[in-house]
């Protein structure tokens, strides 16, 4: 009798801005972590307009390591920054190991919210286009 594992399956994950990176880095990147045999999990089901599902949260929850490719529309996407919401809350929580990659951006960008990245957060907090409208 085989026996299973309540232990979940772990993963790399990797959160992107498709546009940005899926046509040559993204592939690069995936390939060279499944020729080190990682298991390597990648999004590419979600569409425009729907939500981060619980299986996705799930499977961020169940990596050891999430890999934020940041890129000049990250910022952009809230699907990108629900990502990073749960990625950092496992950080915190579960001891979850972040590797950022700045494709294209400078990381004073993405710290201090300068350039796109300040651009995309300043258009969220406008009350008359972002989420704070009424």
């Amino acid at each position: 009798m085989a026996s299973t594992s309540s232990t979940p399956s772990k993963y790399v994950f990797i959160s992107f801005r498709g546009k940005d990176i899926r046509e040559g880095f993204l592939s690069h990147l995936f390939d060279a972590l499944q020729r080190k045999q990682i298991n390597t999990f990648l999004d590419e089901n979600l569409r425009k307009g729907e939500e981060i599902s619980p299986t996705l949260l799930e499977t961020i929850e169940d990596s050891y390591v999430s890999i934020v490719v940041f890129s000049q529309n990250y910022a952009d996407s809230p699907w990108c920054l629900d990502e990073l919401v749960k990625i950092l809350e496992c950080k915190e929580t579960l001891g979850q190991v972040v590797l950022p990659i700045f494709y294209h951006v400078y990381p004073t960008d993405v710290q201090n919210l300068t350039g796109n990245f300040g651009e995309a957060f300043a258009f969220c907090h406008d009350p008359t286009y972002g989420p704070d409208r009424h």
